[in-house]
């Protein structure tokens, strides 16, 4: 009982050392994103955005801007400009985050934390399953819930299964 005991600690020592790595992503250049102008399908970067002029960008979208739509406009182009740095990268963390948020899936996700939790296995093959922009984090959550059930089930099976 007790070298159970010791295993699983040591067990659960060792995955949680693997998850103290820290990676840093590089901060995104605001010369490689890229947004859709207009409905002619043409695309232009945010750096290039920053510094259009209003009759280029008229051309580009292919309609008249209107004056209180210039007036947004200058204002937007205004606030992007303060927010990319000299070497081209994004000093406001808000639209940092915006533009990472499309694919990644950050933080708790308690959908996924449940399925894994509550049905087990069973709740990781429903959460891959479930097709959405979630899918990479409800995946994750829902193994990491899975794990916390096995884990508390280690525990009361070392105690001697009495609770």
């Amino acid at each position: 009982m007790r070298k159970l005991f010791i295993l699983i600690t040591a067990l659960f020592v060792l995955s949680n050392s693997y998850g103290s790595n820290v990676v840093n992503t590089p901060p995104l250049k605001a010369s490689e994103i890229y947004l859709p102008i207009g409905n002619t399908g043409k695309y232009i970067s945010m750096q290039e955005l920053s510094t259009i002029k209003m009759k280029d960008l008229q051309k580009l979208t292919g309609k008249k801007i209107s004056f209180f739509e210039k007036i947004a406009f200058k204002k937007a182009q205004r606030q992007l400009q303060n927010s990319i740095n000299y070497d081209g990268t994004f000093n406001s963390k808000r639209i940092e985050k915006m533009m990472k948020k499309n694919g990644n899936g950050e933080g708790f996700q308690a959908g996924g934390f449940f399925l894994g939790f509550l049905l087990g296995l069973i709740g990781v093959l429903i959460a891959y399953l479930i097709n959405d922009g979630q899918k990479r984090n409800r995946v994750k959550w829902a193994w990491i819930g899975l794990a916390v059930w096995v884990g508390i089930l280690g525990i009361i099976l070392a105690t001697g299964g009495n609770l």
